[in-house]
């Protein structure tokens, strides 16, 4: 990070444009309802994506920062938001996950212009795969910027950077591969030397609070906290969780569908 006050730093990497090593996208029951709501929390402007009329990308300018998917209530697929990485081969990467005890729920199915899977690692935690199979036409997000970040709350920290490592070649010296660094009692994945996620212990199968089971929780910078929050329960969301440490403060927020998401003033997982 840069400066000596975390919450002026932009640093996370970038999870959008062709080189993005990930992307989020909100699976969610009322795919309408779901863009009033991010549009009036997040400032965000939607278009209709490529993948059909249940699927739209939202916006932050011009730069595409995450995708919004409606899904039948026929399919027994959980409303939330899932970070999609980016691997060089989805078959090989479905396979990995299976060796390892994770779960492939869907996929490799081709999907526009890549080739996408939907899986859990071996506490549950929902993820997804994604191969681009085609040159992307959209513009990357600044170097310096991330529209979001990720922390993924597991059993063990140090088994789950292990699975994900394997899967998805971290820390394998590859061109283009994110690093794992060790630093206290959690894990932090950096690709070329940004902060993309942060992987924390703790977290219990079994639980029936779902900030407790293990999931990966999307995160998104917002330059005023309370006013985001404000107007989340405004349209229609909810204050789940508000945490404030030395870093900054973290809110935890449940859309009208009941998607979990944090807002936070931290400006790097790091």
């Amino acid at each position: 990070m840069t400066g000596s006050d975390p919450r002026t730093a932009s640093s996370a990497a970038p999870l959008t444009g062709p080189a993005a090593p990930c992307w989020v996208t909100l699976m969610t029951r009322h795919r309408e309802t779901a863009e009033r709501f991010y549009s009036q929390v997040l400032g965000w402007s939607l278009r209709p994506g490529r993948l059909g009329s249940d699927f739209s990308v939202a916006y932050r300018g011009q730069v595409p920062v995450a995708g919004l998917f409606a899904v039948s209530s026929a399919f027994q697929v959980a409303v939330a938001w899932t970070p999609y990485f980016a691997v060089e081969d989805a078959n090989v990467a479905a396979a990995r996950i299976r060796e390892r005890s994770g779960t492939v729920a869907v996929g490799p199915l081709t999907l526009g212009k890549g080739r996408g899977v939907l899986a859990s690692d071996r506490d549950g935690a929902s993820f997804g795969l994604w191969e681009r199979t085609e040159p992307s036409t959209s513009p990357a997000a600044p170097a310096d910027h991330a529209h979001s970040w990720l922390r993924l709350r597991t059993r063990n920290a140090f088994d789950a950077a292990i699975f994900y490592g394997e899967v998805l070649d971290w820390a394998s010296g590859r061109p283009g591969s994110c690093d794992v660094a060790y630093e206290g009692e959690e894990v932090i994945v950096r690709c070329e030397g940004h902060p993309l996620a942060r992987i924390s212990s703790g977290a219990v199968e079994a639980a029936a609070d779902p900030l407790v089971r293990p999931h990966w929780q999307v995160q998104f910078p917002v330059e005023d906290l309370a006013e985001t929050v404000a107007a989340a329960e405004r349209h229609g969301g909810t204050l789940v969780e508000d945490r404030t440490g030395f870093e900054g403060t973290e809110v935890t927020l449940r859309d009208p569908d009941g998607a979990l998401f944090a807002v936070t003033d931290v400006r790097s997982p790091a």
